[in-house]
């Protein structure tokens, strides 16, 4: 017979006994004909031998794990990664949250605010949790408004919102984000207004951009500007009204008549926030990451790591 054999298979019924059935030692020793302090024995053993692993999952451990694995790969320097609420509306507050915690991490004071869903549903988390203390004191667009009534485009109105809640000043844009024609959008941008906001843009020492798919249909604004440059390219995602590769190459077209913060402008900023959505695809991370642009996120922790194991 083998004794050692024999030993461990007792070890092991006593360690399932106690950590799978939740039996009692006491119990157990009365099972066995043995001294409770025998089993306790028996399972400090199990642990030494291997036979019993214990694992902790610390709250945010995994997070931390991901986001400085991102650190050392030379994407980022930090960010704010969160779990997955029950569905897509909750996970898109629970990333507001990050974000405007990010904000306050950073000490930002000058904000650039970009567009889309999630800056619409971080202003929505904003009216229900005020930052009348946040070290944030002026705010402005960094894309123009658009046509459609979407509130989450309405760039003037998220920055008027945002500033209430975070108590600070609003700078606005009465531009349109996209308008009839290059010609237009260089009239237009002749005009003080926007040489106004340009100021603003080059005192920013936070921006906080939307990242994004890239649509599967184009819209008619899209094509207009860039024409079949998109496809050639292969492009993935977007961020405020730029669009780019697998490769981190931001796509740009000679009849681009968007008005936003000029991509040199946007480089110059301290701190460069990319915040995902609950529907950002890995893909499109991936290829802002490679941009070069962003110096920190906030993301889901389930999409960092698909990205880091694709």
């Amino acid at each position: 017979m083998d004794t050692n054999r024999e030993k461990r298979k007792k070890l092991a019924y006593v360690a399932r006994r106690y950590y799978l059935e939740d039996q009692r030692q006491s119990d157990i020793a009365q099972e066995l004909g043995v001294s409770r302090p025998l089993v306790s024995r028996m399972l400090s053993e199990a642990r030494e031998l291997g036979i019993v692993e214990i694992t902790i999952h610390e709250p945010g451990a995994q997070s931390a794990r991901l986001l400085e694995l991102l650190q050392h790969s030379g994407f980022i320097r930090g960010g704010v990664l969160v779990e997955d609420g029950p569905d897509s509306d909750a996970t898109n507050q629970l990333l507001s949250q990050g974000a405007v915690e990010l904000l306050d991490q950073l000490g930002s004071r000058r904000l650039g605010v970009g567009w889309g869903h999630l800056i619409g549903q971080l202003v929505t988390w904003l009216e229900s949790h005020p930052q009348p203390l946040s070290s944030v004191e002026d705010i402005c667009p960094l894309v123009g408004n658009a046509s459609i009534p979407a509130r989450h485009y309405q760039s003037n109105e998220n920055v008027r919102l945002m500033a209430r809640q975070l108590g600070a000043v609003p700078h606005f844009l009465y531009l349109p984000a996209l308008p009839e024609s290059l010609e237009e959008q260089r009239l237009l941008c002749s005009a003080e207004v926007y040489r106004q906001i340009r100021r603003q843009w080059e005192t920013l020492d936070t921006a906080l951009v939307n990242l994004g798919d890239y649509p599967s249909s184009p819209d008619f604004a899209s094509l207009v500007r860039y024409g079949s440059l998109l496809q050639q390219q292969r492009a993935c995602g977007r961020m405020l009204i730029y669009y780019f590769n697998e490769e981190g190459t931001v796509i740009q077209s000679d009849q681009d008549f968007a008005i936003q913060i000029p991509l040199e402008t946007l480089r110059r900023c301290p701190n460069i926030i990319g915040v995902c959505s609950a529907n950002t695809s890995a893909k499109a991370l991936g290829g802002a990451l490679k941009s070069g642009l962003f110096t920190h996120i906030v993301a889901r922790s389930h999409l960092v790591q698909t990205l880091l194991e694709s």
